[in-house]
């Protein structure tokens, strides 16, 4: 045992291993190639039929992203509107919205277009305070 060579780990190994299939999911296996466009063929032929596997898990999905109140975008953009919905019932402009949601996004994404962007209408707001006008 001392003469066998060792052999590095294959790290992109599939770690479960070869899934041996039962004739249903053989058959299965063979019908989804059957269905598959000719690009679809095309990839299965180059990776071979037999390393294919058409039953693998899904991939995790992406993490959501939120800002420091662990809030998404959508959920900061609806609570925004809601709270700052006209009176008159009319509701707002699709501009309106759009700005509040590309505001939302440069938050959470820590943009610092709208870090800028944000401190301008603080500053602005104070300004405007300072100097007695009205700040609606």
């Amino acid at each position: 045992m001392a003469d066998t060579p060792r052999r590095a780990p294959d790290i992109f190994a599939d770690p479960k291993g070869k899934r041996d299939l039962d004739e249903d999911a053989a058959a299965q296996k063979r019908g989804i190639y059957e269905t598959l466009g000719a690009r679809g063929k095309k990839y299965v032929d180059k990776i071979g039929y037999d390393a294919w596997d058409p039953f693998q898990e899904p991939k995790d999905p992406l993490d959501i992203r939120t800002d420091v109140t662990r809030r998404t975008t959508r959920q900061l953009v609806n609570r925004f509107l809601q709270e700052h919905a006209p009176a008159e019932g009319g509701g707002v402009g699709n501009a309106y919205g759009q700005g509040v949601l590309e505001c939302a996004l440069g938050i959470v994404n820590k943009d610092e277009k709208f870090r800028g962007i944000f401190e301008f209408c603080i500053w602005y707001e104070q300004l405007l305070r300072r100097e007695g006008h009205d700040t609606e």
